[in-house]
């Protein structure tokens, strides 16, 4: 492997991972109730799982239970799904994806003795064809948020040391930014959930985020335990750059790189009525912004001031020095069943975020949803939901758009918006396997841009159907 250079930022941060190291627990727990053995020995296992309906709970051997007791925890989640294109996009057809995910953590205190320290891995197994984004569809909003080239890949190997009385945490490793930030509780519920379009689109290779991670560090400082601030600081390309997808330059995610410009996010949560013992409704809000210290090129004009368009540019935008983003999130809780927890009900959520128009592809994004979760008594654990997805094209963008048509003639369409609908129901088979129909409406594939081989044609709204499957063990 080539040798990496290292800035004298990345040193210092490395170096300070060495001596803190890094946090709380693996699996996202209630920061309002404590955490009992049983979390503990738990760790990174699926809450849900089919074990509990295998013989012997899926453990004959008493070798997980034996290996949990000492702080090795590990698990397994596989999705499945077959998506159809029935109407418009770049072309009618079905896709199959996979993605078996594989988790191990170890907590030190048990295994060592070593209080407050764990370490967590996980890696991707996907197969596929590369889902219907890219061959269907030409959408920018998620639409399966397992979508990605068939590889074997490394995503998150971190370590983990809380201090302060557990009060505060850091994590140094291989990470990613969209299981901490950005997060909305209730809209992981979705296939359509994900890292959003803003700031996957105005961001290099899409930042950190599914299937990409990248060298950083993330600190983390609980004051209270309904409230949260948290600080990261990445490498800015989890790929590095070049004409190939992202995913390709970056194929099985040991690039390690930690000399492109840094990516720098920070957020602060609020969450109340988390516990199980609470009546209220439960909800939280994050508010957050982002800085990339790279320069990204101007959508519109080159480095003389003209038109990218027009007969007298020099054919090179012009450069713009870093990019920005804040974002704020809500999730609500509107009914609470007697005797309910945080995900039963009717809840909500939104997500909302912006970036300069001048520089950023997607300046505005927005999206929002309901779930309706155990409210047919003869299926309590089936979910039912119903979301949208709104992406803004950047008026810089439209502008160049326009000029094409003065100075080539040619009508080429205007970008405008892209806005995706999905309607999905989960059904439980046992614990530890749902079945999720669904169907989704995308309106605008692509922000309004021209079919690949049409390019003055745009590409039709389309529609997408299908089933996914999650097994977790």
């Amino acid at each position: 492997m080539k040798p990496i250079a290292r800035s004298g930022a990345w040193k210092l941060l490395t170096a300070g991972a060495a001596v803190l190291a890094a946090s709380p627990a693996f699996a996202q727990q209630d920061t309002e109730a404590p955490l009992t053995d049983l979390d503990t020995q738990r760790g990174v296992a699926p809450l849900l799982s089919i074990a509990s309906s295998l013989p012997y709970n899926g453990d004959p051997f008493g070798t997980r239970a034996w290996l949990a007791r000492h702080g090795v925890t590990f698990g397994f989640v596989y999705t499945s799904e077959g998506l159809a294109n029935v109407r418009g996009g770049i072309k009618r057809a079905g896709v199959f994806d996979g993605k078996l995910e594989t988790l191990i953590g170890v907590d030190f205190s048990r295994l060592a003795g070593w209080d407050g320290l764990t370490l967590f891995a996980n890696t991707f197994q996907i197969q596929g064809n590369g889902g219907p984004g890219r061959n269907l569809v030409g959408n920018l909003n998620t639409i399966s948020n397992i979508e990605a080239l068939p590889t074997t890949r490394l995503s998150e190997l971190w370590l983990q040391q809380t201090f302060l009385g557990g009060m505060a945490s850091i994590r140094a490793g291989q990470l990613v930014v969209d299981t901490e930030f950005l997060f909305s509780q209730y809209f992981s519920f979705f296939l359509s959930s994900d890292w959003p379009t803003n700031p996957a689109v105005n961001i290099p290779s899409g930042g950190p985020a599914y299937p990409l991670s990248t060298p950083g560090i993330r600190l983390k400082v609980e004051p209270t335990p309904q409230t949260a601030f948290l600080l990261s600081v990445f490498n800015g390309d989890p790929t590095g750059p070049g004409l190939k997808d992202p995913e390709l330059r970056n194929r099985y995610g040991l690039n390690f790189r930690v000399n492109d410009p840094p990516f720098v996010i920070g957020e602060f949560q609020y969450r109340y009525n988390q516990n199980p013992n609470s009546t209220g409704l439960a909800g939280g809000i994050r508010f957050g912004g982002w800085h990339h210290f790279g320069t990204f090129d101007d959508l519109g004009f080159d480095t003389a001031g003209h038109s990218l368009a027009s007969p007298l540019s020099t054919g090179i935008a012009r450069r713009l020095r870093g990019n920005d983003g804040i974002y704020a999130v809500i999730d609500q809780q509107l009914y609470r069943p007697p005797g309910g927890d945080v995900n039963s009900g009717v809840a909500m959520f939104s997500r909302a975020a912006y970036s300069p128009p001048d520089r950023s592809l997607n300046d505005f994004y927005l999206d929002a949803g309901i779930i309706f979760a155990g409210m047919l008594p003869a299926r309590p654990a089936d979910i039912f939901g119903a979301s949208f997805l709104y992406s803004h094209m950047s008026n810089r963008a439209r502008e160049l758009d326009r000029d094409i048509q003065l100075y080539t003639g040619l009508p080429v369409p205007l970008r405008d918006y892209e806005l995706s609908f999905e309607f999905t129901y989960g059904a439980a088979i046992v614990p530890g396997w749902t079945i999720y129909p669904t169907a989704q409406l995308i309106f605008h594939p692509g922000g309004n841009v021209g079919e690949p081989n049409s390019p003055t044609v745009p590409i039709r709204n389309s529609v997408v159907i299908g089933v996914r499957s999650v097994i977790q063990y």
